[in-house]
């Protein structure tokens, strides 16, 4: 059988980096090939599939040597960060693009913009619609309209359906597998349980961009369990094994109200885009918020940040909260793109950012703590933008814990990160719950909405429209598949 791409002796280097990522690293993958990429955040998965496809060296300029590169002819590419590569502003000049490139004519074009976005279950009244007005799940449906566009032989993808809800990714994973009979799959993916029934092949990375296995499914994990394990890689069961090691996940009980919402509303434009009629929270809760992507999560989230006008009563210990500026000290908030929020040129200084007119001896030990503790330490002078996504994602949440506020908000905070670095911050988060924090966190997960959070917020077209309480999360599970996932 025919080899479609293939690496020979491979050997890459990031500026600034003191090692190399990979060494001699060679890789042949057939034609008609499902084959799934596992390994630690930030062992160069993604940087494997943009070498592949020749993006490394050819779009970006990273120091590389091999024996042999062999690219596909036809090739499509769905990133982890969708609007890395959208080229137009709205939603169907984005797959008007490609067809125009395909020399599709004109007249046929709208109709088979309107399928692509069925295909992926990506719905709207308008489809001249601004791409930046999508939710991140609606922009990664998208991406992944544009690239089944191009019908290509080859399709690259890099967790496609990282920010994208249960549903939706049983959706996403069902259109893949629709055209995949004669297509090479190659897949950078965490969440793999919707995909495993497809996969012929896993190759297993070590932390160092070493191949610790490569076989089929069911050879790997049976023989290489232990080692995937050690190494924070997802595996079949391996939230079910950690909570029965865990055995309880306890909470402090507070009494102290911190919180309180009446008639609360979200602006984006002129008219209301979340709406919370009321809500009384208390120090210590853990409040997961959940929901259909698009539904108003993340303006929820915003707009408790105080980074969309609102209107209503909000008021945090007692006092109204009115401007941004009301929330200094009180509040701080974790972005879903964690590019967002970065300052500096330097890890070590992006993490103390916020703290640097307070920066102590202990605090510094702390920083270093976090460092090590995320996998981060010995990246403290690289500049963020050089990090993996879900190193960029770990630095994004660190910030958080050296800020000691009253309320955390985190949008998304566990995407794209391994076994090992999703457990840590959840213990992390759980600890400062402890501590009295109250937590908002925007999440698809049903496993941390069962074990870690004490309530559920479930938002539903711009409204919050349940409100559950950590006895009442178990017995509506049912309604949260049918409503959210």
């Amino acid at each position: 059988m025919e080899y479609i791409t293939s690496i020979k002796n491979l050997n890459l280097k990031f500026p600034k980096e003191e090692g190399l990522l990979f060494n001699d690293l060679s890789i042949s993958i057939r034609k008609g090939e499902k084959v799934l990429l596992l390994g630690p955040s930030g062992c160069g998965k993604s940087t494997l599939l943009q070498v592949l496809t020749g993006l490394i060296p050819r779009s970006m300029d990273v120091p590389l040597k091999s024996e042999s590169i062999q690219i596909p002819d036809s090739w499509g590419f769905v990133f982890q960060d969708p609007d890395s590569q959208f080229c137009m502003p709205y939603v169907d000049e984005e797959i008007a693009f490609v067809l125009e490139n395909l020399r599709i004519p004109r007249e046929e074009m709208t109709d088979r913009i309107k399928k692509l976005l069925t295909t992926v279950g990506l719905q709207l009244d308008n489809i001249h619609n601004k791409i930046q007005a999508l939710s991140g799940g609606m922009k990664q449906r998208l991406a992944l309209a544009s690239v089944l566009a191009l019908d290509p032989e080859v399709i690259f993808l890099d967790e496609p359906t990282a920010l994208i809800d249960d549903d939706g990714t049983a959706q996403v994973w069902d259109t893949v597998k629709s055209i995949a009979d004669d297509k090479t799959l190659i897949i950078v993916e965490h969440k793999i349980d919707q995909i495993i029934d497809i996969i012929d092949r896993i190759i297993v990375f070590t932390d160092d961009g070493t191949i610790m296995a490569d076989g089929e499914p069911a050879y790997v994990f049976s023989h290489f369990k232990a080692e995937i394990k050690r190494f924070g890689i997802w595996y079949p069961n391996a939230w079910g094994e950690y909570i029965k090691e865990k055995a309880n996940i306890t909470y402090n009980n507070y009494s102290d109200t911190v919180l309180n919402l009446d008639n609360f509303r979200g602006y984006r434009g002129k008219v209301p885009a979340i709406t919370l009629e009321k809500a009384t929270v208390q120090s210590g809760e853990w409040i997961a918020v959940t929901g259909a992507n698009g539904a108003g999560k993340s303006t929820l989230i915003l707009s408790l940040m105080q980074l969309l006008r609102t209107t209503g009563e909000y008021k945090i210990e007692g006092r109204p909260i009115r401007s941004f500026s009301d929330l200094e000290k009180k509040t701080y908030f974790v972005f879903q793109n964690p590019e967002y929020q970065f300052l500096t040129n330097r890890v070590i200084d992006e993490l103390t950012y916020d703290i640097r007119q307070r920066v102590s001896p202990d605090v510094m030990k702390q920083a270093n703590d976090l460092l090590s503790l995320f996998g981060l330490k010995d990246k403290q002078n690289q500049h963020p933008y050089h990090l993996s996504l879900g190193q960029k994602r770990r630095l994004s949440v660190a910030t958080a814990f050296l800020q000691d506020p009253k309320i955390l908000l985190l949008d998304e905070p566990t995407f794209g990160q391994d076994s090992k670095n999703t457990f840590k911050l959840l213990e992390l988060l759980q600890e400062e719950s402890r501590k009295g924090t109250i937590i908002i966190m925007v999440t698809h997960d049903l496993n941390i909405i069962h074990h870690f959070a004490t309530r559920v917020w479930e938002v539903k077209g711009g409204k919050v429209i349940c409100d559950w309480k950590k006895d009442e999360i178990k017995r509506e599970e049912g309604r949260m598949y049918e409503y959210t996932y």
